[in-house]
C-alpha cells in the first residue's frame, strides 16, 4: 500500500512539473519580445527551377 502512495506523489509531483513548464514556456513566447527576444524566422526568397516530364 505504502508503494501505491509514493508512486501517486511521484506521478502528481511529475503533472505538476509539466504544468509549469508549459505555462512558462507560454509566458516566456509572450514576454520575450519585451526582452528583445525575436522569435520571427528570417524571410528569405528561394527560386529553384523545376523540370517537369511530361511525356
Amino acid at each position: 500500500m505504502r508503494q501505491f502512495q509514493m508512486m501517486g506523489r511521484l506521478v502528481k509531483l511529475v503533472i505538476y512539473i509539466v504544468c509549469l513548464s508549459i505555462i512558462g514556456l507560454v509566458g516566456y513566447a509572450y514576454v520575450g519580445p519585451f526582452f528583445g527576444v525575436d522569435f520571427s524566422s528570417p524571410q528569405k526568397e528561394i527560386r529553384q527551377p523545376v523540370v517537369l516530364n511530361a511525356d
